[in-house]
């Protein structure tokens, strides 16, 4: 399927290679992580619902329900979860508007979830090639090309503006936009070069956004949920690095930098003799964790192997174990942006996606890496 974003005409951005690989040993997967992803998936599955929902009208928080079965290999109609996924990913499809929008919560809401759920039917389709999921994603990536703001960014209301609103907004549809590349689908340059500039414009060092890049390079800095410098966060720093990433600029001297910034949070937060509690709290909050996750593994070596296994074993000995209680047994809890079943099905969801990682069953997570558009290269730093 090729995908067309009018009115410029597409060709191809990236070109992937690599093959998949398994877990590198058990470093990355061990008994403990396997029993808590299996408890963690069967909590998804009773809890789910006869509308495939978890009681949620939120497309994105739906979608990473069925990311976290599609992350241990279930597809729809296959696997043990088989159904449940079929169920999640069919209540997105079906409330999928005309104009490609993925989101009947308030509007406020409206690029959150867009970006969330077309991220995950972009790996739905690359596990799948089912038709009926590549005709609402091609809708929802042409809406993400047409809402994107002048500076390159987006707001929260599906709409194209002067100004994109913040990074947490950009680094969704960057994965939505990746998610495409990776299922075999063509995206405009024109989008992913103002993408990039949106992004690194969101980096602040110590003598502000506006410093030199020289002196941005030689100072302590990170991602921000503005440009002005406002809202430094683990999470944004974990945000930018994913955004960098996905758009294939491996070389840029800022994803170091947050990198050492979430190292030394990560370190700070769970430390080796922390005591298991199971109270269905890790270290992070689930928007934290969930791109914390992903720039680990993106980045790799090192940090992937030192760093891993301290949030995979939190998410261990936090998950909460009740047997007999389909209600409590295998949860994650997360109240800091919504609670009653929605929240625990975000933290769950999140929590099992981290730790299915290592299986490497999703196309983003195969190995290899994508070619950056070189002819655009400069013009983006």
């Amino acid at each position: 399927m090729k995908l067309f974003f009018a009115p410029v005409v597409v060709v191809a951005l990236f070109a992937i290679y690599g093959a998949q690989a398994r877990a590198a040993g058990e470093w990355e997967i061990t008994p403990q992580s396997e029993a808590a992803l299996a408890h963690g998936l069967d909590w998804l599955a009773q809890n789910q619902g006869p509308e495939g929902n978890w009681t949620s009208n939120d497309l994105g928080l739906v979608s990473m329900g069925a990311l976290a079965f599609l992350a241990d290999g279930h597809t729809p109609g296959r696997g043990k979860y088989g159904h449940n996924v079929e169920q999640a990913l069919n209540y997105v499809l079906s409330h999928a508007k005309p104009s490609g929008l993925l989101n009947i919560a308030d509007p406020q809401r409206d690029m959150y979830n867009h970006g969330l759920s077309t991220f995950v039917l972009g790996q739905a389709y690359g596990m799948t090639n089912d038709a009926r999921i590549s005709s609402v994603l091609e809708r929802s990536l042409k809406l993400i090309a047409n809402t994107q703001c002048k500076d390159g960014g987006w707001d929260y209301r599906a709409g194209s503006q002067d100004h994109g609103h913040d990074l947490s907004l950009a680094v969704m549809q960057a994965k939505a936009l990746r998610s495409a590349v990776d299922s075999g689908l063509e995206v405009s340059p024109e989008v992913i070069k103002l993408a990039i500039r949106d992004v690194r414009e969101h980096y602040s060092s110590r003598s502000g956004p506006q410093a030199n890049e020289a002196d941005q390079q030689r100072e302590p800095g990170q991602f921000t949920y503005n440009k002005g410098g406002g809202g430094p966060s683990p999470a944004m720093a974990a945000a930018g690095v994913v955004c960098l990433q996905e758009f294939g600029q491996y070389d840029d001297w800022r994803i170091g930098k947050n990198m050492q910034i979430l190292s030394a949070e990560i370190k700070q937060r769970i430390k080796p003799e922390a005591q298991v509690n199971h109270d269905g709290r890790s270290a992070f909050d689930s928007y934290t964790l969930y791109y914390i996750g992903q720039a680990m593994y993106q980045v790799g070596g090192d940090s992937w192997k030192d760093l891993y296994p301290r949030v995979r074993d939190n998410l261990i000995a936090t998950q909460t174990r009740m047997p007999g209680d389909v209600h409590q047994d295998g949860v994650w809890h997360d109240t800091m942006r919504v609670g009653g079943v929605p929240g625990d099905l975000y933290a769950t969801a999140v929590s099992c996606f981290v730790l299915a990682i290592p299986n490497r069953y999703l196309p983003i997570l195969q190995e290899g890496k994508i070619k950056q558009y070189q002819s655009e290269k400069q013009d983006t730093k």
